[in-house]
């Protein structure tokens, strides 16, 4: 029996096969994302062929191919079948007469029309058409044809992953829409990028900024950085624990509905947090990623990756019921939890898939609710369906998780490092677990990050206006 997999060969006509009239055709549907990957290839980020709002206004009233796309079409057509490998561009003609649109499906068509036995060259007619039968596209080519018969497989080309980080960011604001704008204490906005941060969250109308700081400085960098802070409202401290403090102060009387953390460490905002209990709730304070990963999916929470050190199972049931709970509110109804260790089976001589195993028992027991269990799982089983399989994993979380749960912050910091630097993940991230949700960032994170947190707090915020109107909670 022949076990040799399929492989797909490319074979070539060679000028003394040619002949007059003969013609090869090629076929194409137009994607959204074969413009994008011609764009990204080209660098013709023309917005004729990107922007839609922009597009519609122009002479085509909608966004239209790269022209040379269609171009690239013929000479995939000469270069892999008509004549095929071996064969040499010379020259190419193109007359464009009408517009491609997404959805269109061309059919480009050669034909050879002369030849020129001493030099081998040939020239061919070119014609590409639309699905109606219109002409989009016409010229000549001519080409040296091989005289060398060749036949070879068909090579493995890289496979293009698409992301368009700007459309993520865009669409993730679009869920504040029709949101009003919570008050929230901005702590210590005393560099750049957390004040541009916070007053970009302000113009999104994500948030009513109260900056809490040194006013003289605040002031300063807004003047350095050309930020109009007019109408705003700045509270004067002298220092970065000052402002902490009073932002938990703000909050724990109601007068903010969440907290931002500026230019200072995670440790001095969370200590002004707990320190109070009206800001309190029976739950374990816990950091949640958001990430969106260019070779995954959907979007992708990490837990807990900044806050709880080596957490126990009692609090690790906490930081998972919190993420579940979060995951929830992003729209997710029943969402996926992989909890990850080094490897898929509970093993006495590795803590972490012994509290896998527990947290799952715990799930199915009602200590933890709203969500799916499966644990514990390596990292590529809880992303990768192909690999669950491989490892014969029968899961419902194994390949599709919603949330990876770490074993600690040293591994969840390291995976959200990996996946931010490594991966082109973009993230934001946020306390949860306190009566405000705080949205906590990196001291090397931008203003735009800034302003997904803030997005992910007031989405927090909404849910507690809309479901609690009257009463304290806990997310």
């Amino acid at each position: 029996m022949n076990t040799t997999p399929h492989t797909e060969w490319l074979e070539n006509i060679t000028y003394d096969e040619l002949s007059i009239g003969q013609s090869a055709r090629l076929l194409r549907t137009l994607t959204l994302a074969d413009i994008q990957a011609f764009a990204a290839v080209s660098g013709d980020t023309n917005p004729a062929h990107l922007n839609a709002e922009y597009a519609n206004d122009t002479l085509f009233h909608g966004v239209i191919a790269h022209g040379m796309w269609g171009g690239a079409l013929i000479s995939a057509l000469l270069g892999t079948q008509f004549p095929g490998p071996g064969t040499i561009y010379l020259e190419q003609v193109l007359h464009f007469t009408k517009p491609v649109r997404i959805g269109d499906t061309l059919a480009v068509m050669a034909t050879v029309v002369s030849k020129d036995d001493a030099k081998k060259r040939v020239e061919l007619d070119c014609l590409v058409t639309n699905q109606k039968g219109d002409r989009v596209l016409h010229g000549t080519a001519r080409v040296l044809a091989p005289t060398q018969k060749v036949r070879l497989p068909k090579p493995n080309l890289p496979e293009i992953k698409l992301f368009d980080p700007e459309a993520r960011y865009k669409e993730l604001l679009a869920r504040g829409n029709d949101i009003a704008a919570a008050r929230c204490a901005v702590v210590h906005p005393c560099d750049i990028e957390s004040l541009t941060g916070a007053m970009d969250a302000a113009r999104h109308g994500l948030i009513v900024p109260v900056l809490i700081g040194p006013a003289t400085r605040i002031q300063f960098l807004a003047k350095e950085a050309g930020l109009d802070l007019t109408n705003v409202e700045i509270v004067s401290v002298p220092h970065s624990h000052a402002a902490a403090d009073k932002a938990a102060e703000l909050a724990a009387n109601g007068d903010v509905e969440m907290i931002m953390k500026g230019s200072l460490h995670t440790d001095e905002l969370i200590h002004a947090v707990l320190a109070l209990p009206a800001l309190r709730t029976e739950r374990r304070m816990s950091h949640v990623f958001r990430f969106d990963v260019p070779l995954y999916p959907k979007p992708l929470l990490i837990t807990d990756a900044a806050l709880n050190i080596r957490p126990s199972l009692s609090e690790k049931r906490d930081i998972i019921q919190n993420a579940i709970d979060f995951c929830r509110v992003l729209g997710v109804e029943q969402p996926k939890v992989a909890i990850l260790s080094a490897v898929e089976t509970v093993n006495p001589a590795i803590p972490s898939t012994i509290d896998a195993a527990a947290l799952c028992k715990m799930a199915d027991r009602g200590q933890i609710k709203g969500g799916l269990l499966d644990g514990p799982l390596a990292f590529d089983n809880a992303i990768s369906a192909h690999a669950a399989q491989i490892k014969g994993i029968a899961s419902c979380v194994a390949g599709d998780a919603d949330i990876l749960a770490v074993p600690d912050l040293e591994s969840g910091n390291m995976l959200a490092k990996q996946l931010e630097y490594l991966a082109g993940g973009t993230g934001s991230g946020l306390v949860l677990g306190a009566r405000v949700p705080i949205a906590l960032t990196s001291r090397a994170d931008g203003p735009r990050a800034r302003v997904a947190s803030a997005l992910l707090a007031l989405l927090v915020v909404h849910n507690a206006r809309r479901d609690h109107p009257r009463v304290e909670w806990s997310v």
